[in-house]
Formats: C-alpha cells, structure tokens, sequence
C-alpha cells in the first residue's frame, strides 16, 4: 500500500520534511521544483507510514485504497513521474547550524499572502526575533482568501497554518495600515532591523489591442476578486448578458473562472463566494466560455488535476475542436504534458454530454485575438489564426472579455524596480539598486515581487526560507543599522494617521463574526464574507490590545 499526492498539491513540500524515507519529488532543491504541477510519491519506495498525509496542509494527500471519488487517476500519474525519473538516494543532509546566542531584532514583513506568511513563519523562529506584520486591508492571507477560487476549500486550508502562524508570542499585526499611505518604507526602516517587502503582484498583463479598455473588458483578476469578495472589487458589475465570454488564456486562473461561469448557482451559494456574485451569476445569460490560447494543447498553462476537474463539471459540456488538438509538434513532452494533451485529444471525440441549457466551455488552440470592437461597450472579438497572420479573423460575438494572461508586479515607492525582469531589483532575496547593483543593507523582498508572478502557493515557502537566511546572515554579520525608532514609537506614529489599525484580536473577531453569518446563511457556508472595509473595521470591534507591547 502507497500514499498518493492528488489534485490540489501546493507545494508547500511539508511532506517532503517529514518524509522518512526521501520518496516524495521534487525536492525543493531540485532545478524543477519551481516549475512543477505538483510533489509526487513513488510507490515503490513509500512505507505506508502516513507522515506525508498528516503534514498536508490542503489534505491532498491519500491512501490509495481511499482516493477520492475522481482522483483515481493520480495513482498512475504519482507512478508515471518515477518511471520517467527513477528515485535516487539523496545525499544525508547536513545537521541544521544552531545559533547558540539569540540575535535580538525587529523585522518587518509588508503583505500577508503566501508569500508574506511563510517569511513571518521562518523569521518567528529565530531566536530573539521580533515580527511585525503589516497589510493595507483588515483581513490577511492575500490571493488565499481573495484568490482561491471558492469552490476549492481545500486548498484554503492552508490559512489555519498561517493563522497559528500570526498568533505566534513574538508576531504583531498592523492590518489596515497600507504602506505609502499611513507609514512609509523609510519609517519601517527606522524602526525595524530589516524590511521584507511580500506585495505580490497587484497589477495585470495587457493585450495591446485596439478597443482594450471598452466597457466589458476586464482582467481576470479583477473577476477573480469580485467573486471572492474582496472589498476592492466586490461592487463591480459585469455584462452577463450575452451568450458567450471570451477567456485569453488557459491556465488555472482561466479554468477557476470558466468553472464560476459555468457552475450552478446553488452550488455555489453553499461555498464562500460573496453573495452578489451568486446574484449576478443566477441572472446570468452565459451559455458558453470559449478559452482561447495562441499555442497548441501540449503548451497550455493549466495543471493537469484542474483541466480534469473541469472536464468533469456538472452539466456542462467541455470540448476542443480536433483540427486544433490532434495535428501537434513532434517535440519530446513530459508526463504531464502528454496527459494534458491526451485529455484535450478525449475532449474532442464528440462524446454525448448532459448538459443544463446548452452550457459549454470550448477550448481554442492557436488563435489570438486581434481586436475589439463595440459601440459604448464590447460587441465582438476577432480571432486569429497564430499560424496564419494572413487570414480573415474570425468574429465571436460576446459582451464580456476576460484576460488571463498574468499577473504583474509593479513598482512600489521608495523600491528599486527591475524593469528588465518586472520585479524588484534584487538578489536572492536583498534588494539592490537598479543601476549600480549595489546591495541595499535592511531592504529584502520575497514571493512574486522577488521572482515575478509564477509558482502555486508552497513556492513562496523555499522563496522565503531563501530570503530569510539572507536576513539572518546580515543579523548576524553585523551589516544591519540598529533601529531609531521604538515600537511603541511606531504604533504612535501609525495610529496618528490611520486610527483603525486592526490587530490580531481584531482580524479574529471578523474571523468569528463571518464564519457565524455564514453558519447562519441558508444554504449554510464555511463563512459569510464581510464586503467592506468600514463594516470590518466595525466588526474588528476597534481592538487593538497589544499593538504597543
């Protein structure tokens, strides 16, 4: 009997640390950890002894005799990545350096995503570490509670880590506090030892397209954060009018969206997507999503576990067209891709679907799209052959266009910016000046503003755990400026321009109070989210007890 990594992997690689034989790839230390769909167990090498399932943080992990309903095929897909990469013994690793001596310090994260969270999980841990936590909303976890999509509970699981994370003795919260605004960076180094910067990547990707910024095109982000509640969003409206949306792009982000589109509004109503969504997608005349991609099938961005779970959804029919997925590249592809490509291929044998009204998700490989056109608002969007610049576009007639197409990192004041690889300016972590490439002592950065917008959620644990070494490296050394600034010194300062900042006790009882709506909700949801800052505030009760201890 073997464990079985399925669906909804993030790796976070918790099961490969506790792991006591080694058999789960890939290794965070590994060229192509960064890059993969997902961890993988090797059968013949797992002693059944059930760490790995227990250290998941998204319950991804199973016994194969009790895989859930549909993930059967992730036994073979586990057993197919080690036939192709037979396990090899990896060198014993060398015991962990212990710092005899507590290195006294103050370090500040900015952000409270994945990415954030993980920084503040390994620098509480150090010994004589102080951390403060700051994020411009009252609510933390970032794209985990604004970014999952809603029916993926799982995968938000990993919030209850991070929230033990934040309750750690030697961790304090300034949420509400938006840096720029109500304390600057400058402050924040004045203050602390070190300033990790975790703000992800807030800005979006453009087609460059003539008609781009006509009413009814949209980023997916901005459809992702209205359906997930997030304050900044929530009011927005979207045409759901028209019979067809148009998604540019095809990876997860794409799929979670074709899938909101598509779902049924019941279903949804028991998960914790905001309440106006559920109305404006019960009122919705959307038929059908057409997911367009410039590359062919063996290309697309999305991981096989999410393509199959749509495949899978519910009185929807989910097809590609054969011209497009059958005639594909010759060129040698990994396990994954050939499944992928495999499912695209089973897509379009024209199989009978039991469908509800006529609702479909059609992918379309190798066309772009070239214009948009409309009077006052999006009319239609032209596609065209990638292959073929030549010929006609070919017009879809659609209201709402969505861009998936990526995220953006964009430049924060008083941050040097790498305009080449569009993040911060940095070096394994430690930000540098743009120009000279000289290290900036106490400036750090981490997740996506390090790296740029790629990986799941457990990439951000090795990216942090990189630049967190490199901040205890310079404690050490002596390279950072002790701070001018008290603690108490700060709050005074924060609190004199932002008089609702929310701590701990104050993110807990909004905590408290959404998940009690949402108990309360018919039908009832894991919570009820609360749509605005003030009401949070509100609920948030104006605790701040502790913010100057």
């Amino acid at each position: 009997m073997t464990f079985v990594i399925t669906g909804g992997c993030c790796n976070d690689a918790s099961c490969v640390d506790v792991c006591p034989v080694d058999c789960i790839r890939p290794h965070p230390d590994d060229p192509e950890f960064g890059r993969a769909e997902q961890l993988y167990i090797d059968p013949s090498s797992c002693i059944d002894c059930g760490a790995c399932m227990y250290a998941c943080p998204v319950a991804a992990i199973h016994d194969e005799h009790d895989l859930p309903v549909g993930a059967e095929q992730f036994a073979d897909a586990n057993a197919a990545y080690f036939r192709e990469r037979p396990l090899v013994a990896r060198s014993p690793l060398a015991p962990p350096t212990v710092v005899s001596e507590p290195v006294p310090a103050r370090v500040a994260v900015v952000g409270t995503g994945p990415a954030g969270c993980y920084a503040v999980a390994e620098l509480s841990e150090m010994p004589g570490v102080e951390v403060a936590v700051f994020d411009r909303l009252p609510t933390p976890f970032g794209l985990v509670r604004s970014g999952v999509a809603p029916d993926h509970p799982d995968t938000k699981l990993i919030s209850d880590f991070f929230g033990q994370v934040l309750e750690r003795p030697n961790v304090t919260c300034y949420f509400n506090v938006e840096v720029g605004t109500d304390v600057t960076v400058d402050e924040l180094r004045a203050s602390h030892h070190a300033v990790i910067y975790a703000g992800g990547a807030p800005g979006d990707r453009r087609l460059g397209l003539s008609g781009e910024d006509i009413p009814g095109s949209h980023s997916a982000r901005e459809f992702v954060a209205w359906y997930n509640g997030h304050p900044d969003f929530a009011q927005m409206k979207f045409d759901l009018t028209g019979e067809t949306v148009v998604l540019v792009g095809n990876g997860n982000v794409a799929l979670d969206v074709a899938r909101i589109l598509m779902q049924s509004p019941e279903t949804l109503a028991g998960t914790d997507i905001s309440d106006e969504a559920v109305e404006q997608l019960r009122d919705s005349h959307v038929r059908e999503v057409i997911i367009a991609a410039r590359r062919g099938p063996e290309d697309a961005a999305c991981s096989y576990s999410e393509l199959l779970a749509l495949s899978r959804l519910p009185g929807v029919e989910v097809r590609t067209r054969s011209e497009e997925v059958l005639d594909v590249p010759s060129r040698a592809l990994s396990a994954a891709e050939r499944r992928k490509l495999a499912l695209f291929q089973q897509l379009s044998e024209g199989a009978e679907h039991s469908t509800v009204d006529g609702r479909r998700i059609t992918f379309r490989f190798g066309v772009r799209p070239v214009a948009l056109a409309g009077h006052d608002t999006l009319e239609s969007v032209y596609l065209q052959p990638s292959a073929r610049p030549e010929a006609p576009p070919e017009e879809v007639r659609s209201r709402l266009l969505l861009r998936a197409i990526g995220y953006q990192v964009q430049g924060v004041l008083g941050l040097p910016y790498d305009e080449t690889s569009g993040t911060l300016s940095n070096a394994g972590g430690r930000l540098v000046d743009a120009e000279s490439g000289q290290v900036l002592d106490g400036l750090y950065c981490v997740g996506w503003a390090k790296r740029g917008p790629t990986g799941v959620i457990g990439t951000n644990k090795v990216c942090a755990q990189e630049t967190v070494a490199a901040v205890g490296d310079d404690l050490r050394s002596g390279r950072l400026v002790e701070p001018a600034l008290s603690k108490a010194q700060l709050t005074r300062l924060i609190e004199s321009r932002q008089p609702h900042v929310v701590d701990l006790l104050g993110w807990q009882a909004i905590d408290s109070a959404e998940r009690r709506d949402g108990a309360s909700h018919t039908p009832a949801k894991p919570r009820r989210k609360i749509l605005r800052v003030d009401a949070m505030v509100t609920a948030a009760g104006a605790q701040r007890t502790g913010l100057a201890r």
